[in-house]
């Protein structure tokens, strides 16, 4: 009993900050791809490559369902759903605002806010949809979840999610990873919108603020998962919450977003994609041989 109690209370720093890594360069080199192919790529070529880049990602979540071991299909929903979430929902939303002529959002000459992301917010009823689901069809581990199954439910939650959808944890991790990207840019487009807030109201500094605070405590409770899979799991939502000051930060001009304009920030953006590529490497090659080990103990 006493070394369960010691083993709750173990941080796990190297997992924690490695998949806390991992993920959080995933974001400027998210944003440095779509950069670079709309500068250097046509419309049509584009667009057609960002189809077969969600696909691709589609394919790699559903190979995650198949695959052993839970870091190997958490990193295959993970990369699957990157790749999904930027080939098939923002290159689409890309594509409609532009064949519909969408007009930037231009502030002082510059633009503040590229049509694809204007018309985004048009997307909060199908959100709406999909949260509705989760809520009353399934007891899940997300924390936010939970807590409006209890405040709704109360004493009759066991009674009305009784029990979790079949779990392939590649899919449960492509749906987290999509759901709270979703749910933060819905957040920040109607921040950044004057007609309700706008990019400098105090509320959005309270948004921002209140991300940054809560993903510390994201980390902290991370540092405690012990398991590689569950901590990235856990790492993609307190990455995704962390981000959105450094979103607000950069709309106010507060630092230079070196993922906006990569091509003229070469070395660090290299850097970024090597300490990523070593870290996936890394995690994989933990994976397999954690698999190999399991193997040879189920012959001996």
């Amino acid at each position: 009993m006493e070394q369960e109690h010691n083993t709750k209370k173990k941080k796990f720093w190297w997992r924690t900050i490695a998949s806390f890594t991992i993920v959080l360069f995933s974001m400027p080199l998210g944003h440095a791809l779509m950069i670079l192919m709309e500068k250097f790529m046509t419309p049509g070529p584009m667009h057609y490559a960002a189809f077969f880049m969600g696909l691709a990602g589609l394919l790699m979540v559903i190979v995650g369902v198949f695959v052993k071991s839970d870091t190997r299909q958490t990193l295959w929903g993970f990369f699957g759903g990157l790749l999904f979430w930027t080939g098939w929902v923002e290159f689409l939303f890309m594509y409609y605002a532009r064949r519909f002529g969408v007009q930037p959002e231009i502030e002082n000459g510059e633009i503040v806010t590229k049509p694809e992301y204007l018309i985004l917010p048009a997307s909060f009823g199908m959100w709406m949809m999909v949260m509705t689901m989760y809520i009353f069809s399934t007891k899940n581990g997300c924390d936010f979840i939970t807590w409006i199954q209890k405040k709704l439910f109360r004493s009759r939650r066991a009674e009305i999610v009784p029990q979790p959808m079949t779990r392939h944890t590649s899919i449960v991790t492509f749906m987290e990873l999509n759901m709270i990207l979703w749910a933060m840019y819905l957040l920040l487009m109607f921040c950044y919108d004057k007609n309700f807030l706008g990019d400098h109201h105090p509320v959005t500094f309270i948004v921002g603020i209140g991300c940054l605070i809560g993903s510390l405590f994201m980390f902290k409770r991370q540092l405690y998962l012990g398991s590689w899979g569950a901590n990235i799991r856990m790492a993609i939502a307190t990455v995704i919450i962390f981000w959105t000051p450094v979103e607000i930060l950069g709309r106010m001009n507060f630092f230079t977003e070196i993922w906006v304009e990569p091509e003229h920030y070469i070395p660090q953006m290299v850097t970024i994609l090597v300490v990523f590529i070593a870290l996936f490497v890394y995690l994989w090659l933990k994976a397999s041989r954690r698999k190999l080990r399991r193997e040879i103990s189920q012959y001996d």
